[in-house]
């Protein structure tokens, strides 16, 4: 990339940055304490409800590689032959 590509893609991105963080520094604490409830509610889904509830069910369970294929293999062999 040439520099002036490099400035422009640069100032795009600084642009869209700084509409975001001005925006939120211009918004109301009703905005804010709603947009902080979203980012709370969004952590816990997806890491608290990642760690707990959804286990890494093939790491635990087999041990290499083929093995974790072959066993999902044969789950979406046995789901294909089940709508049959």
């Amino acid at each position: 990339m040439s520099q002036s590509e490099n400035r422009s893609k640069d100032s795009w991105m600084r642009k869209a940055a700084y509409l975001y963080i001005d925006g939120f520094k211009n918004m109301g604490r009703l905005g804010k304490m709603l947009w902080i409830i979203i980012l709370i509610k969004l952590f816990v889904f997806f890491v608290v409800l990642k760690l707990f509830f959804f286990p890494n069910y093939l790491n635990t369970n087999f041990e290499t590689e083929q093995e974790r294929a072959d066993h999902v293999t044969n789950e979406l062999i046995d789901v294909i032959n089940k709508n049959k």
